[in-house]
């Protein structure tokens, strides 16, 4: 199932998240520029380190059928990263992420093989952490990347397709889809 903008858009819209239309276009991101101060290009790159790390986690967290992991995380980031407490823990779960990823395997989370980045999330106990904002490592992990982007997953209807909720809360599906027996 290939998830596509229009999801991450959904997903965002059910959660009752501002849409920033910026990225909603079809635009590739443009090349650093070599005018530009130091801090903007710091910015730049952990910005980008943020999104990569993300789409790596949720290449191993989603569905294998699951296609289009890019553009969809990258477009339900744009509008959960616009708020500076939660895009600061994002930033700080992600960075957890990535310090025990460079610690045990040498390299970065994004870098590493599919296989390994699980095994990343699990020995952090990622996988069976309860989830908590201000927690242990693994449950701020568990909080802000793992349990977000299941969140955005769920709460698109191409995601919900892959559990049986045919309408996620906050799709409208018409009183015909309440009246019909679950799936067979």
């Amino acid at each position: 199932m290939e998830l596509t903008r229009r999801d991450a858009v959904s997903a965002l819209t059910a959660l009752g998240a501002s849409v920033a239309v910026a990225g909603c276009s079809d635009a590739a991101p443009t090349a650093q520029q070599p005018d530009r101060d130091a801090d903007v290009d710091a910015d730049v790159d952990a910005d980008t380190e943020l999104r990569e790390t993300m789409v790596a986690a949720a290449e191993v967290v989603y569905p294998d059928e699951v296609t289009g992991i890019d553009t969809f995380v990258n477009t339900f980031l744009d509008s959960r990263l616009a708020g500076d407490r939660h895009a600061a823990s994002v930033a700080d779960a992600v960075a957890a992420v990535n310090d025990r990823a460079k610690s045990w395997y040498d390299d970065r989370f994004a870098a590493l093989d599919a296989d390994t980045r699980d095994s990343v999330l699990r020995e952090m106990g990622a996988d069976t952490a309860e989830p908590h904002r201000d927690g242990s490592t693994a449950e701020e992990v568990r909080y802000y990347v793992v349990n977000e982007l299941l969140l955005a997953l769920y709460s698109s209807p191409t995601g919900g397709e892959l559990v049986g909720i045919e309408n996620p809360q906050g799709h409208a599906g018409g009183t015909d889809s309440y009246q019909r027996g679950p799936p067979t």
